[in-house]
């Protein structure tokens, strides 16, 4: 995310951490490795959960602002925007750490000059969850999700990948609170030659808790580094910038960890504050 003016210049290209990803896939379906003892490794279930992991997200976007997420980017516009989003990828819990998922995204629009625009499917995405590590009362998560853009102005089209890294360190045996320590890294590629997005690298800590009646309530703070954009070859760039970045989840889960219902608040500054707030539905064909 930057904020936008206008005048040249070189950036740097970079490259997310895929060869992770494929690595934590290789860990988890080999139980013997991501943790020091064969009886700590997680045992697959009986037969695996299926759902639609169904999530309606609203984002609300500064003027002149590039938005660097979860899905592409938004191109800058000189004023406000707000964007909803329905997302409902098909996903497979293969084992008790190893998650794999795939959909599609719709969305509208609407800015302070135009209306409601109509419904529209825009993206498509793939992507895993894994716990890489378990040992004692500490896991390793890594989450990464590749997203490519089916519709979007001339020139702006773009894949991105964005992958998480999150060290899940327990306080109690059942881990019903605890402290979070994670990095989020974004990388996008645009498919005109003329335009280039910098990788957004968040740091966050923090930590969670759950009550008795399995409603679980976790907060993420930290700081986000942009390095900048430029479109239409250099005429129009994104300053790079460091600001903080904080993010909110309730989640209400069953006996055995699966969620039920979701809640997230995320706010990011850009240095103006970007909003997004999404709720997680997930819809299960079938559930351990």
């Amino acid at each position: 995310m930057g904020r936008i003016s206008v005048r040249s210049g070189r950036l740097r290209h970079a490259m997310p951490g895929i060869a992770l990803g494929l690595f934590a896939v290789v860990v988890c379906l080999d139980p013997a490795r991501g943790s020091s003892n064969d009886d700590d490794a997680a045992a697959s279930p009986r037969q695996p959960n299926v759902y639609l992991d169904y999530s309606t997200q609203y984002t609300s976007v500064p003027p002149n602002t590039l938005a660097v997420g979860f899905r592409s980017f938004v191109s800058p516009i000189p004023v406000a925007a707000q964007v909803v989003t329905l997302n409902a990828p098909l996903t497979v819990d293969v084992t008790e750490r190893l998650s794999l998922y795939g959909g599609i995204s719709a969305s509208t629009s609407r800015s302070d000059l135009t209306s409601w625009s109509s419904m529209t499917l825009d993206s498509w995405n793939v992507g895993f969850n894994a716990d890489v590590i378990q040992q004692d009362s500490k896991t390793v998560t890594v989450i990464s999700t590749l997203t490519r853009s089916i519709s979007g102005a001339p020139g702006l089209g773009s894949t991105s990948n964005q992958t998480v890294v999150e060290l899940d360190y327990g306080l109690d045996e059942d881990q019903t609170r605890g402290l979070l320590a994670g990095a989020r890294l974004t990388a996008v590629w645009v498919d005109s030659a003329l335009a280039k997005v910098e990788p957004a690298f968040v740091g966050y800590l923090g930590g969670y808790y759950q009550w008795d009646n399995n409603w679980k309530l976790s907060g993420r703070f930290g700081i986000q580094s942009f390095g900048g954009a430029q479109l239409a070859g250099g005429v129009i760039r994104a300053k790079a910038f460091t600001q903080p970045t904080i993010r909110f989840d309730l989640d209400r889960m069953d006996d055995n960890g699966n969620r039920l219902f979701g809640a997230t608040v995320e706010v990011a500054w850009t240095p103006d504050p970007l909003v997004q707030f999404t709720l997680r539905t997930p819809l299960y064909a079938v559930r351990n």
